[in-house]
């Protein structure tokens, strides 16, 4: 009997093992000449990963303690609850403290997946939910189904391991590989690299017949020349790898692609990225330049502006709703007269009752299908593509936005789908996917497909324009990570230096912050933080905001530890706080990884390390680096300890490039 929520295997449909033993030490291939090797590696990979995830969940619920578990954010306790009406048909709770005092620090958002318990989620009854959105003093979370005696007692939430991820990456591979189901793509082998030369045949025309309305349609004006080279690069190839370096626009340019697209008839097609945010992205940028374009995904993970854009809000708004309500009104009224009524009459009631129903799941299939089958472009997250609502619909054109930050598996969700022609939109010089289990990280999971194609041979489109960055920002990433192919699509007046700093070089507003602090560990040794950073980040705030060059809003604070991220969040709140109406509002807290695709005007980096041997732990990743340095518009600020960076070869270089510009803030070390 398989065990429940696991997934079963078809064996027919499966390749089989080799025999060969696995072992995950080995270095993930580039290509893989056998598929079933592909296929072993990357089910281990991602089993340990919802092995370790679920792992680490469960220990934290047994063995930390309350006030453990709150310093991490990680859950809230003694909630009450109280519902609020709706949210496209789901329930709305809202929880607040008992005296509806402030909550404690906490790292739910919108989005976030849920866990709703008394006491013990691990040995009672749990709820799951996702987070609408939250308050200084409340969270609202839209549920499945209200929780039982909601207002009675108290509440906990918890983060929980997401199992639906898990099983749909699964899923796909067993379609990627099968030899027998409907799925699956005729790219496979091009994927796997398992060809004698990828890079020509990943230049091959696409085989796509289409509806075509015409198959040369004008690109358009607003794209700068590398821009333009990649979207026609990618219409006239059945792989294609663009890639957007920070500020250059990928986003806007994969927008413009899938327009291109749906322009020459080719839709609809399947537009994806690994996140939310990411989808809205692509999303708010169709709808502006009128693309058809239909969201799939609950409508609470999605951006307020966007909603409409929902299937499950174009559903709702569709008028075959009317007609459905009618039957669901005659369904009331026949259920209202069963009890008056025997035998034959009874029997007869009871079939029309259910005849109504079928008639209004048909309606609902037909809107869904006419919705689907008339949009242009469809968009979901990677993960989301597997929803069942999309049934066995194939998709000709694939696009994967934020690539670099998918796994290969969760890649595979949208790919196989019946994909033809494949556009990956990506920097696999910034952030890689994250990955929660070490063992599965360092089995390669952490990967892209993006970065492995590319190793392949698989020549990357490069966007070489950047609009986000004052030059002198710009400088050291583009030499360091990019060749020195960045151009600047802005000039220095165009990023005016800002006001509320003694800037080292006021022409060149970049200041590194020497600070002799040191570095603390947390209870669960998870994370770090310093808190003589911390104060200086608060000093720096307070100065750039004074001289009302600057909102909050226009800046952000980052540091790649979540414990930094924690100690700044309780400073900013005792020295005035961050909540409507306070002098902090607006302003950004958060730790690198949660900042890729973002940008401010002057950005502010903590960067904690500062101990005797030198050890700076996960800054030494200098994707991590190139995104801290490249987030800023106008002004970046970086507070550290020289010594233990320098211990680091890439942080040692951009120290003495520092040092060449005379940009060392020594006279901001003090105050």
């Amino acid at each position: 009997m398989a065990k429940k929520g696991s997934v079963r295997r078809m064996d027919n449909s499966v390749p089989k093992s080799a025999g060969t033993k696995l072992d995950l030490s080995d270095e993930m291939p580039v290509s893989w000449k056998k598929g079933q090797e592909h296929f072993a590696r990357f089910t281990e990979l991602i089993k340990i990963e919802l092995e370790d995830e679920t792992a680490m969940v469960e220990e934290r619920w047994k063995k930390w303690g309350k006030h453990q578990l709150v310093a991490a954010g990680l859950t809230l306790f003694d909630l009450t609850g109280r519902s609020q009406g709706r949210f496209y048909g789901e329930p709305i709770v809202v929880f607040e403290q008992v005296d509806r005092n402030r909550m404690p620090q906490h790292r739910f958002s919108h989005g976030d997946i849920v866990l709703i318990s008394r006491t013990k989620p691990w040995g009672e009854k749990i709820y799951e939910g996702i987070v609408l959105d939250r308050g200084p003093t409340r969270i609202r979370v839209v549920v499945n189904e209200k929780p039982k005696d909601l207002k009675k007692g108290r509440w906990r939430i918890d983060k929980g391991a997401n199992r639906i991820a898990h099983d749909r990456m699964h899923e796909a591979l067993i379609a990627f590989h099968s030899t027998e189901s409907t799925g699956g793509t005729p790219l496979r082998d091009l994927i796997l690299g398992s060809l004698h030369d990828p890079a020509t045949s990943a230049a091959r025309p696409p085989d796509i017949s289409g509806k075509s309305k015409h198959n040369h349609a004008q690109i358009s004006e607003s794209l700068n020349d590398s821009q333009k080279s990649a979207v026609e690069n990618s219409i006239a190839t059945r792989l294609s790898l663009i890639q957007g370096p920070p500020g250059t626009g990928k986003t806007y340019t994969a927008v413009h692609l899938l327009k291109q697209l749906a322009d020459m008839g080719r839709g609809p097609i399947l537009a994806c990225a690994e996140s939310n945010v990411a989808v809205d992205n692509l999303l708010e940028g169709l709808v502006d330049i009128g693309v058809n374009a239909v969201r799939i995904g609950k409508p609470v993970k999605v951006r307020e502006s966007l909603r409409n854009s929902t299937l499950d809000a174009l559903v709702e708004q569709h008028p075959v709703q009317d007609e459905i309500e009618y039957i669901k009104s005659q369904n009331e009224d026949l259920r209202k007269s069963l009890n008056s009524l025997k035998g034959k009459e009874k029997g007869l009631t009871h079939r029309e009752i259910k005849n109504n129903f079928r008639d209004i799941r048909r309606l609902e299939d037909n809107v869904v299908a006419s919705l689907l089958d008339n949009a242009e472009v469809v968009c979901a997250t990677t993960i989301g593509a597997g929803h069942h609502i999309l049934g066995d619909r194939k998709f000709p054109i694939v696009l994967i936005d934020e690539a670099t930050q998918a796994s290969e598996p969760s890649s595979l969700v949208p790919i196989i789908r019946g994909c033809r022609q494949l556009i990956l939109v990506g920097d696999h010089k910034q952030l890689p996917p994250t990955v929660i289990s070490k063992k599965a990280e360092q089995g390669g999971l952490n990967q892209s497909l993006f970065e492995r194609l590319n190793k392949c041979g698989i020549p990357a489109n490069m966007l070489t324009t950047q609009y986000r960055m004052h030059p002198v920002i710009r400088e050291f990433p583009s030499a360091r990570f990019y060749d020195n192919k960045l151009e600047d699509g802005c000039q220095a007046s165009d990023r005016p230096t800002p006001a509320g700093l003694l800037w080292p070089d006021w022409d060149n507003p970049l200041a590194f912050i020497p600070t002799e602090g040191s570095e603390l560990q947390d209870e669960d040794g998870s994370s770090r933080s310093n808190f003589a950073e911390a104060a200086k980040v608060l000093s720096i705030v307070k100065n750039l905001l004074q001289v009302g060059d600057l909102t909050p809003r226009d800046i952000g604070v980052i540091t790649p530890y979540n414990g930094q991220v924690r100690v700044l969040s309780d400073l900013f709140e005792q020295a005035g706080g961050r909540a409507v109406g306070e002098p902090f509002n607006g302003l950004e807290i958060k730790s690198v990884d949660g900042y890729q695709g973002r940008e401010k005007e002057v950005i502010v980096f903590s960067t904690v390390r500062a101990n005797e041997v030198g050890e700076v732990g996960f800054l030494s990743d200098r994707r991590r680096l190139n995104v801290a340095l490249t987030r800023a518009r106008r002004g970046l600020v970086i507070i550290g300890h020289p010594n233990t960076l320098r211990h680091d070869k890439t942080w040692n270089s951009w120290l003495d490039w520092v040092e060449e510009r005379n940009l060392f803030a020594w006279h901001l070390s003090q105050d």
